[in-house]
């Protein structure tokens, strides 16, 4: 063991001393390292940022006299000019507290002096904002989750080691990243980048996902988006969300005259920073940010707190404040489990641009240079600007060690031989038997398979059993699935079988081929309107069998890919054949005199007549879906698609009906359907979903290719369909097969009312409303209206919706509640 430690130390002294041009360390005048110091050369914006030990590390490319710059939020900013003749050379910089210089200052009679700075600040903020707009940047970033109190089983599942991640006690460090990338930035959010070096600890293979993306947390914007949008301290309606205290001022070592300003918020539970913001006199720049969020008020509860730091640099040259180091650290946790990690972000050598190219920003905003991956320690010793703490450098060398030893297929298959052994009960729970190595796995469901142990009218208790075999190919992109499964209904006494066979071809357009197959129970509506463990729940309890079923004997086989960047088509052709189905039982948990509704929809009162006649046909079907101004980030293992939903997206069907055992069976359709999700500030967000469909030659065609509503007669919602399906409508009484409109408008307030209410505004409700509507020829316009409240619950657990619904159709016709669910 005292060997294995002194290799890990010394490894950690060759990867963090060998290469270092600059090095040293950053104290207090008692030697406490100060972590995350700034550490730059004066008058470039060439700089890095000290480790949690005080540690720096800064690359120079040849000998001179240079001005070290150091620089932390509480201490006196320190210059050190030295000449360096030779490489590594160690500057080591110890900083004195900032003394307190709180100046006097000529106010109007009663006014807060810190008010007066935040409205210069809110006064300058496009002034300030336009100064640095457009840039290109080197840009670093680290990240690192930590758990504590991992149990070895969570309600009842083996949790393990997590892959070795976890030690004995359930802590240990799961995720460590960093990346290394060049930036083209024009805000608010034009962003290139182009990452040159990618490293995940404990896959040789890991493109991090650390990017530049999501590190723009701009306070010179109105708002700041984490969870929801939060309000900036300096935001135009700044004064009605903070109250101000000016607790400090200091000069800098370039006589710029600092404001440090308490922010404290007005109401708690409203999306609002707390902390320290720092305004430069004068000129109202941000000078630094020192804030912190609570998990509530974000409406992350799981999140309980974050920390933001951002520093900016001065250059005297150009007089510009620029942001070179950002760092936020958080704290989360649930059931007992702790979480905390850190992101680190540097950002250097910036060279401002007066205007770029027009081709410069495309839907490419991010992308990786070739072997970006497999840089070597060199390469990281000179090219990481924060040093590693020994903790991340021994996790590296640890969790590089463990991969190779866990993906080495000797480790991998002595594994699967203890998994793999096949055990008596196993023909009844169910048995699995994997090749990790190569990928593939194969899986028996069992006779007892619970999960598809549901009940209905027509089969009565049903239970599924089944095979699958499955294979993936993670560098290509490449996965088949093949799978047979069987469900048995115990009082119609049938056995119905499917097969089906997909494989995806890669992770560049996501381009597949499927083939189904075989008897199954469908519901009316292609989109089921309701599941089947609520219809179970609501038939045997309250004797209202609302799924209506038919047989459905059919041969299918899809494709589909992403043609070009947004546009997305796929295609089928299907063989259905259509049988009635009827009630075979009227078993109930419940002593009622109430009795189950036909299995016909148009006639749920009389069994006598079924819904449809036994007939086939052929389906040809072809959908587009145009997500407009699509972003997408390429990585060498594929494309990563990023709707950020500034346009709607279009989607657009047409189906053919054909070559059926009577003409009358025949038609085409037409439908279009748009989706778009807006984010109004801080005043909540807003969902619209609308279709309009178009049958052609189809007076005649079964019940079964109608277009059916998602209604809702149960009054809950477990699936958090709101913006899909309506909440009183029934399920089938305004089917169509002529021309149809339909609209789901939803809005959520995200608290920006509820918040203002005095006692309810710290329950961390949302006021939700919508509006929803269904238009046909033969009826006049179904509408539906509702308010209500959102994330009702306890502690973290806000996971209950209420609404009241009226509805409307020609004048009033009803109303009712809905009870949501969302998990």
């Amino acid at each position: 063991m005292r060997t294995k430690k002194l290799f890990i130390a010394i490894l950690f002294l060759i990867a963090n001393f060998s290469i270092a041009q600059i090095r040293g360390k950053v104290t207090d005048e008692k030697g406490t390292p100060l972590a995350y110091a700034s550490v730059s050369i004066e008058k470039t914006y060439n700089g890095t940022s000290s480790n949690e030990n005080g540690e720096y590390e800064l690359s120079l490319k040849k000998n001179g006299t240079y001005t070290l710059v150091f620089k932390i939020l509480g201490y006196k900013t320190k210059r050190i000019t030295q000449e360096i003749n030779s490489f590594p050379v160690i500057i080591n910089a110890e900083l004195s507290e900032e003394e307190k210089s709180i100046e006097e200052v000529i106010i109007k009679k009663g006014e807060n002096p810190a008010n007066i700075i935040i409205r210069n600040a809110i006064a300058n903020r496009k002034k300030n904002t336009e100064k640095t707009d457009k840039f290109e940047a080197d840009f670093y970033s680290r990240g690192i989750f930590k758990v504590k109190d991992v149990p070895k089983k969570f309600m009842g599942i083996e949790i393990g080691d997590l892959d070795g991640n976890v030690d004995s006690t359930g802590a240990g460090i799961i995720y460590q990243s960093e990346t290394v990338s060049k930036l083209k930035f024009e805000k608010p959010n034009n962003l290139k980048e182009e990452i040159i070096a990618s490293k995940v600890a404990g896959n040789d293979n890991g493109y991090s996902f650390n990017t530049a993306l999501n590190t723009n947390y701009d306070f010179y914007q109105n708002t700041i988006k984490f969870g929801i949008p939060l309000i900036s301290p300096i935001a135009s309606n700044a004064f009605n969300y903070y109250k101000f205290k000016l607790e400090d001022s200091f000069t800098d070592s370039y006589n710029n005259y600092i404001n440090k300003i308490k922010v404290t918020p007005k109401r708690d539970n409203e999306p609002v920073f707390e902390g320290y913001i720092y305004i430069v006199e004068d000129t109202w720049a941000i000078y630094a940010i020192d804030l912190d969020i609570k998990g509530y008020r974000a409406q992350q509860e799981f999140l309980e707190s974050l920390k933001l730091v951002q520093n900016f640099n001065y250059n005297p040259d150009n007089k510009l404040w620029v942001k070179n180091i950002q760092t936020f650290d958080f704290q989360a946790g649930a059931f007992g489990i702790k979480f905390n990690g850190k992101f680190t972000h540097v950002f250097s050598n910036y060279t401002f641009i007066e205007k770029f190219d027009k081709k410069t920003f495309t839907s490419e905003v991010v992308t990786f240079a070739a072997e970006s991956n497999k840089k070597d320690l060199e390469y990281w010793n000179e090219n990481r600007p924060v040093p590693l703490t020994e903790e991340e450098n021994v996790n590296y060398i640890k969790k590089d060690s463990v991969y190779k030893v866990r993906n080495s297929q000797v480790y991998l298959d002595s594994t699967d031989a203890v998994t793999n052994k096949f055990k008596l009960a196993d023909i009844v729970v169910g048995y699995t038997y994997k090749n990790s190595f190569k990928k593939a796995r194969f899986s028996y469901d069992g006779l007892l398979n619970l999960t598809s142990f549901n009940f209905n009218t027509v089969q009565g208790f049903h239970l599924g059993s089944g095979f699958s075999y499955s294979k993936f190919n993670e560098e290509k992109g490449k996965r088949t699935n093949i799978s047979a499964d069987f469900e048995y209904g115990f009082s119609d006494k049938r056995l119905r079988p499917t097969a089906s066979f997909f494989h995806k071809f890669n992770n560049t357009n996501d381009a597949f081929v499927r083939f189904n197959a075989g008897n199954k129970v469908s519901q009316f509506n292609a989109t089921p309107p309701i599941s089947k463990l609520v219809n179970s729940v609501s038939s045997l309890l309250f004797k209202n069998n609302f799924m209506k079923l038919y047989e459905k004997e059919f041969a299918e086989i899809s494709t589909g890919r992403e043609v070009v960047n947004g546009l997305f088509m796929n295609t089928s052709l299907a063989y259905e054949n259509r049988k009635p189905l009827f009630n075979t039982t009227d078993q109930a948990w419940v002593s009622s005199q109430d009795v189950y509704s036909s299995n016909n929809p148009l006639n749920p009162d009389s069994d006598e007549f079924a819904a449809i006649d036994e007939h086939h046909l052929m389906k040809f079907s072809l959908g587009a879906r145009i997500v407009f101004g699509q972003k997408y980030i390429t990585r060498p293992d594929g494309k990563m698609n990023m709707n950020e939903g500034k346009y709607p997206t279009l989607g657009l069907t047409y189906t053919k009906a054909f070559a059926a055992s009577d003409k009358k069976y025949e038609f085409d359709f037409l439908e279009a359907r748009l989706n778009y999700s807006k984010t109004l500030g801080n005043k909540g967000s807003l969902l619209l979903n609308m279709k309009a469909g178009k049958f052609f030659d189809a007076e005649t065609i079964s019940f079964v290719d109608f277009k059916h509503f998602n209604g809702n007669l149960t009054h809950i919602n477990i699936d958090g369909s709101y913006n899909t399906s309506f909440y009183l409508l029934p399920y089938y009484t305004h089917s169509t097969n002529d021309q149809y409109f339909e609209t789901h408008i939803n809005y959520n307030d995200n608290g920006y009312f509820m918040n203002k209410l005095p006692l309810i505004n710290k329950l961390g409700w949302n006021l939700v409303g919508s509006f929803h509507q269904a238009a046909t020829p033969v009826y006049k316009p179904y509408q539906e209206v509702s308010v209500g409240l959102d994330r009702i619950g306890f502690g973290k657990f806000k996971v209950f919706r209420v609404e009241y619904v009226r509805s409307y159709q020609g004048g009033f016709q009803g109303d009712g509640v809905m009870f949501g669910l969302r998990f």
